[in-house]
């Protein structure tokens, strides 16, 4: 019999006859379906399960008869609390909104961070957004990683939703992001193929790996060229996750500040040449920006392109290299 009782504090649980080699969070997430198994996976890795007197791992083989005892938190709420914070609109009509999305904001809310959001921030702005393509994702179709800046359309019913969340999946929606990056790539303009992966080793990375990855492929033209540095424009066919990021490290021309995958920070005195001084950074993100995005209006199915101007920081960088490193 299915066991609905998901209060907080102690359950106890018996293994059935029927179970065999079965993981621990397969197991409780169909016992408790009302959770997501990332939430399941939560509560394991707090030491909040366990398995015959012993705390578990997640990836533990149940047997017919082992005792679990858990303690499941309360589940996250599913409201998500608006937020008045300032939004660079640039275009809006009935169906969607686009926008430049600026530095250090993460796009939807998620474990630990379920504030200050852009869909904290759409909630307050509009109350006509689509349902979003998961939990806690109103009107997102597609994202930025939390550095990355740049041109981003939301839409305002689920019917402009599918239009262009099909767009992103067959692959017709044309993106191009710009990268300022360590050193100068040989070539002026090539196309990288390397598939992704999740890194072997850390979770929270992706590495090329060329057995077991997806396919992903980026093109890219050297814009200007400076002692050191280039700006990049890169246009990718796939869109994996950290794609950009970690087919510029695998070139050897990782992107500026971009610490998790090869970059350096970036200083005034560095590019003037100057002695070391006690400065801020020029720049304390990756120097990636989204620069354009060209899709069909889902209302009018005509092509539609807009654009967004580097970020105030971004900009910053190139006028410094533009001044201290030109060739």
């Amino acid at each position: 019999m299915k066991n609905t009782d998901t209060e907080p504090g102690p359950l106890t649980l018996r293994v059935g006859n029927s179970i065999k080699e079965r993981r621990l969070d397969k197991y409780l997430h169909g016992r408790f379906s009302n959770f997501s198994r990332c939430f399941i996976q939560d509560a394991i890795k707090q030491g909040g399960v366990k398995v015959n007197g012993k705390i578990a791992k997640q990836s533990l083989k149940l047997s017919p008869g082992d005792e679990i005892v858990l303690i499941l938190p309360e589940p996250p709420s599913k409201d998500i609390l608006p937020e008045d914070i300032p939004l660079d609109i640039i275009y809006e009509d009935a169906e969607l909104i686009v926008l430049n999305k600026q530095p250090g904001m993460i796009v939807h809310p998620a474990r630990g961070n379920t504030h200050g959001t852009l869909v904290n921030a759409l909630v307050h702005y509009s109350d006509k957004l689509s349902s979003g393509l998961g939990e806690f994702r109103p009107g997102i179709v597609h994202r930025l990683d939390k550095g990355t800046t740049g041109v981003m359309v939301v839409t305002k019913n689920d019917g402009a939703q599918w239009k262009i969340a099909k767009q992103f999946e067959r692959r017709q929606v044309n993106k191009t992001y710009l990268a300022i990056v360590h050193g100068t790539p040989e070539l002026t303009a090539d196309r990288i193929n390397a598939p992704l992966g999740v890194h072997p080793t850390a979770r929270e990375k992706y590495a090329i790996r060329p057995d077991t990855g997806k396919e992903a492929i980026t093109f890219y033209e050297v814009l200007e060229s400076f002692r050191g540095f280039s700006l990049v424009k890169m246009t990718p066919r796939t869109g994996r996750t950290h794609q950009i990021r970690v087919h510029l490290s695998y070139i050897k021309h990782p992107i500026v500040a971009d610490d998790m995958y090869g970059g350096k920070l970036v200083y005034h005195w560095q590019l003037a040449d100057a002695e070391p001084a006690v400065q801020e950074p020029i720049l304390n993100r990756v120097a990636l920006h989204a620069f354009s995005l060209e899709f069909k209006h889902p209302a009018t199915d005509k092509t539609v392109k807009f654009e967004a101007p580097l970020r105030e920081d971004m900009q910053r960088l190139l006028d410094a290299l533009r001044e201290h490193r030109k060739n």
